[in-house]
């Protein structure tokens, strides 16, 4: 208490004038923020049959004006097209579930003493996809899926079991079964092939053994609401920063083939702007497809969104590479390291942490940029807003699912920031 007094004191109230503008600022933020109060909860209606309906509900002040109040009621019944756009009703539980299994996935990567975190990132990157695709869509599966699907859920248990027995029971699922079975039977070098070679027969297995099972097919046209936007950006931001690193590499190597083509790959697509490249993924990647081959258009437009948004990614990581001081390049190459060695070892761990403000204010913008998706006719989260105002027993309803939507990009983006704060703090703290 008396350190917020002295704080306040030295930095609200030190002269005349910061007394005065702080009145007026308080005044300010007071009244702001009790109208919006007023507003959305004392003057609020959660419940009404149409937007009619909640003008009758809210009825006129003494003076005759009508009060004004939000009309919480459209916004209840249209969440769940907000959240899922028309995917079937019956069948949303699978993507809930998707984002599920993909929040336990990457738990261990924000765990700290938990080993092979690499790997497990590497497993989220290159298996969770296919589950995800899955079950977000259903259907027959080819012989691929039938391998991959059994994959990744054998990878994610593995894993699971593994990090949890470490943290809990100080047994490790990876280090036994090393020891008892592969340990036993392969010499050491042939240790990783061995586990590769194990998951991938269980995974046959598996897939055999579920071969009956299977899941309503959704069409992707179904697909929208904020479940669209958050897989549109989370396709691009995963895309982003491995293939901008790739790109950014090329724009400095001193191949000239390599150089000129990455330059003119990375200008082209920085040119232009994002709505320009979903009308040429839409109207024009099909003209360069097989005959008689049809991208749908989520492909075309996840395919767009990525290649934009690893063009910006690579000018971000070639300017964190620029940054460190020959210096670390010379001395990599004084102990012997090759290229790529000096890259993964030396050079890039230390370019990323000069990178983490910039590359999350890339994929924040990534995320914010995805909602131009409903131009191409995608019913993102914004094209459910505006549907919702234009809905008949609804209409000119905007203010409240707009705040709503508003909210939603709020929350995730202030996290994202925060996230990438304690990152700058920890990989700071761990430097010194």
């Amino acid at each position: 208490m008396v350190r917020s007094a002295r704080w306040a004191r030295e930095n609200l109230f030190s002269s005349w004038t910061n007394t005065i503008l702080s009145l007026i600022c308080i005044v300010i933020i007071y009244n702001a923020v009790w109208s919006i109060f007023s507003w959305a909860i004392l003057n609020g209606v959660w419940e009404a049959k149409d937007r009619r309906d909640c003008f009758a509900i809210l009825g006129n002040d003494e003076a005759g004006n009508p009060i004004a109040g939000a009309c919480w009621a459209g916004v209840r019944e249209w969440f769940n097209n907000m959240m899922f756009g028309r995917y079937f009703k019956d069948e949303q539980w699978r993507v809930i579930l998707g984002f599920v299994i993909l929040i336990v996935w990457l738990i261990p990567l924000w765990v700290p003493g938990v080993k092979r975190k690499f790997l497990i990132a590497a497993g989220a990157i290159g298996l969770y996809p296919f589950l995800a695709a899955y079950l977000f869509l259903g259907g027959e599966r080819s012989w691929f899926m039938s391998f991959m699907v059994p994959l990744a859920m054998i990878n994610l248990a593995y894993n699971t079991i593994d990090w949890v027995g470490d943290k809990v029971f100080r047994v490790s699922l990876a280090d036994t079964l090393r020891w008892k079975l592969v340990d036993r039977i392969f010499p050491e070098k042939q240790h990783t092939y061995a586990l590769m070679a194990l998951f991938a027969v269980l995974a046959v297995i598996v897939g055999y053994l579920i071969r009956d099972w299977g899941l309503v097919n959704v069409p992707w046209v179904r697909f929208g609401g904020f479940f669209l936007t958050f897989l549109l950006s989370g396709i691009g931001i995963t895309v982003a920063l491995p293939v901008g690193i790739i790109l950014a590499l090329g724009r400095r190597s001193q191949l000239p083939i390599i150089k000129a083509l990455t330059v003119t790959f990375i200008e082209v697509f920085r040119s232009v702007p994002l709505i320009t490249i979903l009308f040429m993924a839409t109207a024009m990647f099909p003209l360069f497809m097989p005959e008689g081959y049809e991208l749908n258009k989520l492909t075309q437009v996840i395919a767009a969104i990525c290649l934009f948004s690893s063009c910006y990614m690579a000018e971000v990581v070639r300017s964190g590479l620029q940054a460190i001081p020959k210096g670390q390049y010379e001395a990599a190459s004084s102990i012997g390291l090759g290229y790529w060695q000096s890259m993964g070892l030396v050079v890039m761990p230390q370019a990323l942490k000069f990178m983490i403000p910039n590359i999350v204010g890339n994929f924040i913008g990534l995320f914010k940029d995805t909602t131009l998706v409903y131009i191409v006719g995608m019913f993102d989260i914004l094209a459910m807003t505006r549907a919702m105002g234009n809905d008949v027993p609804w209409r000119g309803e905007f203010h409240e699912p707009f705040l709503v939507t508003a909210v939603i990009f709020f929350a995730f983006c202030f996290t994202m920031s925060r996230y990438s704060q304690h990152l700058e703090r920890k990989l700071g703290g761990e430097q010194k």
